[in-house]
């Protein structure tokens, strides 16, 4: 009789109002043969007891949409056939009250509420008969229950599909928020690729294409020079391959793969950007502080793309890397003497900033709860300072 065979509440409350359906009719049959033995209507009240009872076990099988036709027509003939025995026998009102269960469960709120008020009028009649006279409990109180009963229902019916309506929103939201998460990781993932490849493999292709350049510049007047541009750049394919293979392996730098930590890293990088113009030196300040493998890679990469702007766009000539260990933090300063240029507005944004070389940076330091502090002007080099807190590592 329920329209979700699926909600153990409505099983729950199906099966009481079935089972007081079926007492309140075998109640009503008890009373009617002990109160009128022997009167010629008992057998068309025992039959029409019998098809009512029928009529009502069959309902779970005409369907369990409650618009269906069927069940509008089971509907119909269970009500029919109960006025019929109430109108023989009085005593047979009461089972109205299961009825009203069912016709508001089967049918819409307005034809629901016409058959409470048809029902009650019947059962109303058939008590003040019974009563043999005008009683006003029995004219009023039937009515004021079915309503209070009917209000209750509906109430709770309508606030039960209100919190179907939310279950729906909030599933909807979910599967919305992780849609837009799954969007939001790709395109952080995207990004970080791109500062990775940025970082190794773009600087190291851009140093041998310099390299090259140099090379061939000098390769009739000065062969020994050529010959050593040539060296450095295969050192430096070398060390791209390398890092092409950690990169597709699990994206950590080749530098740091030997264990040497981030200040051999930092070191060994030095030594390979100095040359052809460019003299970098590095320097390490401060004791021996463990770092979490997240800070030593970001770090490194920042070195990356900080030297491969130097060379690229500062046109200096000197450049130092300078690692402040401390116990709360770890600072690495970059430092030119290049042309310098107007640092971006220091909220962020990096509009009007040609490549990724500083937005990266400025990514890098974020995505680890640092910071990054540009000094600079034109004509009087640069200054990139990255500080990276360690306690929230």
């Amino acid at each position: 009789m329920e329209r979700s065979t699926a909600d153990p509440d409505a099983r729950w409350l199906a099966a009481v109002m079935h089972t007081a359906f079926f007492l309140l009719l075998g109640s009503s049959l008890a009373r009617f043969l002990i109160r009128h033995p022997g009167e010629p209507r008992t057998p068309w009240i025992i039959a029409l007891s019998v098809s009512l009872a029928l009529l009502y076990v069959l309902g779970p099988t005409v369907g369990a949409r409650p618009t269906a036709p069927r069940r509008l027509i089971w509907l119909s003939l269970v009500v029919a056939v109960w006025v019929v025995i109430v109108i023989l026998a009085p005593s047979f009102a009461w089972c109205a009250v299961p009825l009203f269960y069912t016709g508001l469960r089967t049918l819409p709120p307005r034809a629901a509420l016409f058959l409470v008020a048809v029902l009650t009028a019947f059962v109303v009649v058939a008590q003040l008969k019974l009563a043999g006279g005008f009683d006003p409990i029995l004219l009023f109180a039937p009515p004021a229950w079915a309503a209070v009963a009917a209000a209750v229902f509906l109430y709770m019916q309508r606030q039960a599909a209100r919190q179907r309506e939310l279950i729906d929103d909030l599933i909807r939201t979910r599967r919305e928020l992780a849609a837009t998460e799954r969007r939001e990781g790709t395109l952080a993932e995207r990004q970080r690729l791109s500062m990775e490849i940025h970082d190794t493999l773009a600087q190291g292709l851009s140093s041998q294409q310099m390299l090259l350049q140099a090379a061939d510049r000098v390769w009739d007047t000065d062969p020994a020079k050529a010959r050593t541009h040539v060296r450095t750049a295969e050192s430096i394919t070398e060390l791209g391959l390398a890092e092409a293979r950690r990169f597709v392996h699990d994206l950590a730098p080749a530098d740091l793969a030997d264990g040497g930590g981030l200040a051999e890293a930092l070191r060994g990088l030095a030594d390979r950007e100095s040359g052809a113009g460019l003299t970098v030196r590095f320097h390490a300040e401060g004791g021996p502080v463990p770092l979490p493998d997240r800070v030593s890679s970001a770090l490194l990469r920042i070195a990356q793309g900080a030297l491969a702007n130097v060379r690229e766009h500062a046109d200096a000539t000197t450049a130092a890397l300078t690692l402040t260990l401390l116990d709360d933090q770890v600072v690495l300063d970059i430092a030119d003497d290049g042309r310098g240029f107007t640092p971006p507005p220091a909220t962020g944004t990096t509009a009007g900033v040609r490549g990724h070389g500083l937005p990266a940076i400025r990514a890098r330091a974020h995505q680890l709860g640092g910071t990054l502090t540009i000094e600079s002007a034109p004509g009087e080099g640069a200054v990139l300072s990255v500080s990276i807190p360690l306690e929230a590592q």
